[in-house]
């Protein structure tokens, strides 16, 4: 009987204009039989270092945050500051 574990990333959504949504699962089979999935999520913004993301995690990053996105999300967080007492 043999047990293997595999990740892999199943699920990336663009939310909210800069929010990039990452969903990493991790499988276990028995046998090549499905034994249990389960998940693991974190979230991208536009000022996140991507360096250590998977390449189609950052290339979807690169195509979602062009250079007006990350503006408007410098403005989104300057409002969020100006509004902290």
């Amino acid at each position: 009987m043999a047990l293997t574990e595999r990740t892999e990333i199943d699920k990336i959504e663009v939310v909210n204009d800069w929010n990039i949504q990452v969903r990493q699962a991790t499988v276990i089979e028995r046998d090549g039989e499905f034994v249990s999935r389960t998940f693991h999520r974190w979230v991208l913004t536009p000022d996140s270092d991507i360096s250590g993301q998977e390449q189609k995690v950052k290339d979807i990053c690169n195509v979602a945050w062009t250079p007006e996105v990350r503006q408007a999300y410098e403005t989104f967080k300057a409002e969020q500051a100006a509004r902290r007492p």
